[in-house]
């Protein structure tokens, strides 16, 4: 999912500096001005569970201290 977003916005920002329309262009702008935001949502909202899968794999792959 977040591979295929990147994709898309680096297809965006290729086509965004390859037009040679200005109106195009601003439209460009603002598409990826949309998906910073949606990238910055998803974080905020899904940083705390990653930040426990991630405890959690390391509690798994930490041997136990006798």
């Amino acid at each position: 999912m977040f591979l295929d977003l990147l994709m898309k916005l680096h297809v965006q920002l290729h086509l965004l500096f390859h037009r040679k329309d200005g109106a195009t262009a601003i439209e460009y702008i603002i598409l990826v001005a949309v998906v910073a935001l949606v990238v910055l949502a998803a974080g905020n909202l899904l940083g705390p569970q990653i930040t426990a899968m991630f405890a959690r794999i390391q509690a798994a792959i930490t041997p136990a201290t006798p």
